[in-house]
């Protein structure tokens, strides 16, 4: 009867065990396979995600649809980021007030440029997303004198999305993403810009929490890397 007790005991004890590491497994299992997949584009600080365009009589300008962190400062710790419509414009003449004027979507935005002397081109910006806007009328009126022209989106059907481009380079570039990835998610903060050059490419810099950049430059339609730069 005592032996019988005691291999009931040991019996009792091993399942147990197996229960017990039966469980864990399970756990184990069930929380790999609940693992939640990383949207990098969370982690976006700076997205420069359209460019619209348009020259006239010696006037150039420049339209960049964004969206950027506040405070805006390259430290590996991405931020709440918002949308901003920044416009830059070169005139023939820059010792002149300009003021400009412009609708989306039935609201009036505009006011006076401000020049920066370094860049010796002027300056405005708002809250307003034109991520989407094909092309916008401008009005600039300066002294007695008034000039419209209408700046064009340079996407095209061609063109990346932001969010293709960098699932591209996440792929192409696995074991850099790796590195800065862990349980708690992505360890820095990414720039994510279209540029135009006659044909859009993207630069993205990927930023660690030392502030060091892996810099890339791609081809906007393809997504192949054409360039890169380790820090």
């Amino acid at each position: 009867m005592k032996n019988f007790l005691c291999l009931k005991k040991v019996f009792s004890q091993k399942t147990s065990a197996l229960l017990l590491l039966a469980f864990s497994l399970l756990i184990a299992l069930f929380c790999g396979g609940c693992k939640k997949e990383i949207d990098y584009l969370d982690y976006v600080s700076e997205l420069r995600s359209n460019i619209l365009l348009a020259e006239k009589d010696g006037f150039s300008l420049r339209v960049y649809a964004v969206k950027k962190e506040t405070p805006y400062i390259c430290n590996g710790i991405p931020a709440e980021i918002s949308d901003r419509a920044e416009i830059y414009l070169t005139a023939p003449a820059s010792d002149k007030e300009y003021l400009l004027s412009f609708t989306v979507d039935g609201k009036n935005y505009g006011g006076d440029l401000s020049f920066d002397n370094v860049k010796t081109e002027y300056y405005y910006a708002c809250a307003l997303d034109l991520s989407q806007t094909q092309e916008i009328p401008f009005t600039i009126r300066y002294g007695e004198n008034e000039l419209t022209l209408t700046a064009t989106s340079v996407r095209t059907e061609k063109t990346l999305a932001p969010k293709n481009v960098l699932q591209t380079l996440t792929t192409e570039e696995n074991a850099l993403f790796e590195s800065l990835t862990d349980e708690y998610g992505f360890a820095g903060e990414i720039y994510l810009r279209l540029i135009y050059e006659d044909f859009p490419y993207y630069y993205v810099g990927v930023i660690d929490r030392n502030g060091q950049t892996n810099a890339f430059l791609i081809n906007g339609e393809t997504g192949k890397i054409i360039a890169k730069r380790r820090p």
